[in-house]
């Protein structure tokens, strides 16, 4: 997904702007959209080309946009990293980071951070990608960005919280309006349609990049002291999140350890004007300051759980069969000086990585493996314990789904009476069940699907799933108007209008049971909303 070092209108974590490296040999040879999104944010939302003398401003002040106006501009944005191939929708790491992101909120509300208003008007929603560099961002209007790169190389959920703290903080201190009310009032619609522009010009990279840095880049150095500045506010404001949320500061420290040593590896020396982030040796001295006197050292993670989470994303950030290959010997070679939750990692990546080299033998062995080590572990009723345990019977069952054993795998799910169930559950259970038509369990995990995007509307994923499950059904209604839902989530208005009008015209020529008459209703207001947000959006050009 291409969401590389987004800075200021997507404030970034990251110590410097990467080079993306390609997935592929053949992918993205030229300048790529990541990375050009990423440049026009920092260019565009920056004060003019001079000496800036004025101080930050306090928090809170400075909003130059509306928060109506800061949300549509992040749904633009948003919109265009919804349809980017790299975007990941995964249940497993999705609920994990939701794990984490959840407290960091509640903590920023009782601390005052978060505004009711913000909390209602913002969007909330993180986003992942399939990249390997270690970066997380923040974008106007409350969307964020988490790279797999990042979730693979933290040894701790408190260094992975420390940067959802500190992108939150991003958002709740309006760093991106502040930046331009300094802009000269520039409208942000036309920074919104310049954006658009740009990643329409990437099938064009040099005459875009040519835009890019010969005209902008004397704005960009003379930026980066008031950068500078947002960043050690994020990082102020987000460690006293970060501990209010329970989460143990160190995590902040130790995250600017290997973001220092990730720099030489991302950093190649490109754009080098866009430096704006203080140096993490700065970073790490002012986190390390704020540590409680006589606190005690955090002592290596055994979180199990975590380890094989970061193995996920490790080898899902990378496709080509070299990689698989070698996630696969090192299951198999594991040191026996290894430490348990190292050997945990390294067996659940050949686990996944083994599948995709369609090796189902070595899979089985590297999951028995697997599932002995974390069987073993003591003690094994901590909640701790149980979501390693889970995260084995979940993989079980992905496994079982990959060989096409889709009854095997409900076995390693929770049983279809169980309610609720919970999302990366929900969501294998119901793939299993599309793949089983005369199976019982559709209706009732038909309703559970329903009950989900009921309270999460904007849960893409559970709508495409309950769409086809409903088609199974013969409900065709209810699944053009779920289709069009979902295309609603991921912001692409067009296709959610031509669903709803699909939708209209089966309901016109087909005679209506009384459940059908309620989404026939829904159908057409829907339809109305999307219809009068293209209008917006044509005006807005």
């Amino acid at each position: 997904m291409h969401l590389q070092k987004l800075d200021k209108n997507g404030a970034s974590y990251g110590h410097e702007p990467p080079t993306p490296q390609p997935l592929t040999p053949v992918k993205h040879r030229s300048l790529p959209r990541k990375c050009l999104l990423a440049l026009l944010l920092g260019a565009l939302a920056l004060p003019p080309a001079w000496p800036q003398s004025a101080a930050l401003p306090g928090l809170g002040n400075g909003e130059g946009i509306s928060l109506g106006t800061e949300r549509q501009l992040g749904d633009r944005i948003a919109r265009e990293l919804y349809r980017d191939p790299d975007y990941l929708e995964d249940p497993v790491l999705d609920e994990y980071i939701q794990r984490l992101w959840t407290p960091l909120l509640k903590a920023a509300t009782a601390r005052g951070e978060l505004s009711a208003e913000l909390q209602e008007r913002f969007a909330w929603r993180i986003l992942l990608g399939r990249d390997r560099s270690v970066n997380a961002f923040a974008l106007p209007g409350g969307y964020l960005g988490v790279h797999l790169g990042l979730i693979a190389v933290v040894s701790s959920n408190d260094e992975l919280a420390s940067v959802l703290a500190h992108e939150l903080s991003h958002v709740t201190q309006r760093h991106i309006a502040r930046s331009m009310d300094t802009e000269a009032k520039m409208s942000p619609l036309v920074i919104g349609a310049m954006l658009l522009g740009v990643l329409a010009a990437s099938k064009s990279p040099q005459s875009a990049q040519a835009l890019i840095v010969g005209g902008q880049a004397a704005a960009i150095q003379s930026q980066l002291s008031y950068s500078r500045d947002m960043e050690r506010e994020a990082d102020r404001v987000g460690y006293g999140i970060l501990t209010d949320a329970g989460y143990d500061p160190q995590g902040f420290v130790g995250m600017f350890g290997k973001l220092q040593q990730a720099a030489g590896v991302n950093d190649n020396g490109a754009y080098p004007y866009l430096r704006s982030h203080p140096l993490t040796t700065e970073r790490m001295a002012d986190m390390q300051s704020r540590q409680t006197l006589g606190r005690p050292p955090s002592g290596p993670s055994n979180d199990l759980a975590r380890a094989m989470l970061s193995a996920r994303a490790r080898v899902m950030s990378q496709n080509s069969a070299e990689a698989m290959a070698a996630w696969a010997q090192r299951g198999q070679e594991t040191l026996p000086q290894a430490s348990l939750v190292q050997k945990v990692g390294a067996l659940y990546a050949a686990v996944l990585a083994q599948q995709q080299l369609r090796n189902p033998q070595a899979a089985e062995q590297s999951l028995q493996a697997l599932s002995l080590l974390v069987s073993s572990a003591s003690p094994s009723d901590t909640p701790q314990a149980q979501y390693a345990q889970r995260l084995v019977r979940l993989l079980r069952a992905e496994v079982a789904f990959r060989q096409e054993r889709f009854e095997d795998a409900l076995k390693w799910l929770p049983s279809l009476r169980q309610q609720p169930i919970e999302r990366p559950e929900l969501m294998a259970t119901a793939e299993a069940l599309l793949r089983l038509p005369a199976h019982p369990g559709q209706a009732g995990i038909t309703q559970q699907l329903r009950d989900q995007v009921t309270q999460v509307p904007h849960d893409a994923q559970a709508w495409n799933t309950l769409a086809r499950l409903l088609a199974m059904q013969g409900q065709a209604l209810a699944s053009l108007r779920a289709e069009g839902e979902a295309q609603l989530a991921r912001m692409d208005w067009s296709g959610a209008a031509d669903r709803f009008r699909a939708a209209q015209a089966w309901a016109k020529s087909h005679s209506l049971q009384p459940a059908d008459l309620i989404e026939a209703s829904i159908v057409d207001t829907r339809l109305r909303q999307v219809q009068a947000r293209i209008r917006e959006m044509q005006t807005e050009r």
